[in-house]
């Protein structure tokens, strides 16, 4: 039986790449340092997704994932012969924690004499120079990466809530999910054959399907939770439930979408991407995921830095000689975002946001975090969009 080794048994890790990879044939072998979750998958070998959508007829609302096992990340012997063995390694561990695998990987990658390609399921920009800087001066001189190790980029569109205290409690292995499940994945960087995985879409032109997701899925899924935070929502489909929210969330994502078919012109249609926008809006509606608004709009310094999905679609925008007028009003929105989580506060990291705005100010935040500077022509007219909108309250 083929071997997925999947670092990360987080909620992207089960909902998305062990319930795909294990229907596949797959037995996923998931490394964790939750060792709750590794005793739980060791003693059961299998988990349970409930599926949170409206669902035709016939579609399955639980699914019984099996055929798993589970590592202790800190057993860095055993995890590393499973590097050396696994017929195809994945990560789902969040761009913090991604360094932390290299120096268990390079170990493991050492002891190959067979190519291996690893799915990086990180939604991170060039997540693959990343890793391969982090694992090149761990390998020995003349080790032949390019034939050894492919890094497999990929775009993670798929939406799992936070589960309430008391499911995980009961069971931590119990994920929900939206019925989505697709892996969008970067055919360049496979070593060999493709593995054949329905769900796994392998894409030759990737960057033009990173920066779809990034300006389109998680710019609306954002602005709407931006927006309605400010009308006093607490889940996203409460948000697009309300017209005028929805009306200004799908007007973002279409100031997006005009940019990326100029953009990539041999890979999308501004009708495409309408579609795709129009589709979104009816995922981000369900609500039976319950999806919260803290959950989508916290980690501020993130979700507004220079490249990420406000002001790098604002970028692209006025690059193309647009205005990304709706863009700029989600980010005034986000400048005013306060939403709690289940503990009834702010994230930390949000909470020091929210300090230096209120020490600086709003221009100087955004120069800070955003990376626009009122001294440059070009950023001069967004920060100008972005502080008209907030001076209005939004």
């Amino acid at each position: 039986m083929r071997t997925l080794l999947q670092f990360g048994a987080g909620r992207i890790g089960r909902s998305l790449v062990g319930a795909l990879f294990s229907r596949a044939g797959y037995e996923v072998l998931f490394v964790d340092t939750d060792a709750r979750l590794i005793e739980a998958l060791n003693a059961r070998r299998e988990y349970l997704i409930r599926v949170k959508d409206v669902l035709p007829p016939g579609a399955p609302a639980e699914i019984h994932v099996r055929n798993v096992r589970g590592l202790a990340a800190s057993d860095i012997e055993v995890v590393s012969a499973a590097v050396a063995e696994a017929d195809l390694i994945g990560t789902a561990v969040g761009a913090a924690a991604l360094s932390a695998l290299f120096p268990v990987l390079a170990r493991g990658l050492r002891r190959r004499r067979r190519p291996v390609s690893i799915i990086l399921c990180e939604n991170l920009r060039h997540a693959a120079r990343l890793v391969r800087e982090g694992l090149e001066p761990r390998l020995p001189a003349g080790f032949d990466f390019e034939h050894l190790v492919g890094l497999v980029e990929t775009s993670i569109g798929k939406m799992v809530p936070i589960l309430p205290p008391e499911v995980s409690q009961h069971d931590p292995l119990e994920v929900w999910a939206e019925a989505y499940n697709q892996i969008i994945a970067d055919r360049q960087g496979i070593r060999g054959e493709p593995p054949e995985v329905e769900g796994l879409v392998l894409k030759s032109n990737f960057p033009a399907y990173v920066d779809r997701k990034l300006f389109i899925h998680n710019l609306g899924h954002a602005a709407a939770a931006y927006h309605g935070s400010l009308a006093g929502k607490e889940t996203i489909w409460e948000c697009v439930a309300e017209e005028r929210i929805r009306a200004e969330t799908r007007a973002a994502m279409g100031e997006s979408a005009w940019a990326l078919a100029r953009e990539y012109p041999g890979e999308f249609t501004e009708a495409d991407l309408a579609a795709h926008a129009d589709d979104l809006l009816r995922r981000f509606d369900n609500r039976v995921l319950g999806d919260t608004v803290y959950r989508v709009g916290a980690d501020l310094f993130r979700k507004l830095g220079p490249d990420d999905r406000l002001i790098g679609a604002m970028r692209l925008v006025a690059a193309h000689g647009g205005r990304p007028e709706h863009i700029a009003r989600a980010v005034a929105a986000a400048l005013r975002f306060k939403a709690v989580g289940p503990d009834g506060r702010m994230l930390p990291r949000d909470e020091e946001f929210h300090r230096m705005l209120e020490a600086r100010g709003p221009k100087a935040t955004l120069r800070e975090v955003s990376g626009l500077d009122p001294g440059v022509p070009g950023d001069a007219a967004l920060v100008d969009l972005v502080l008209r909108a907030y001076g209005s309250g939004v």
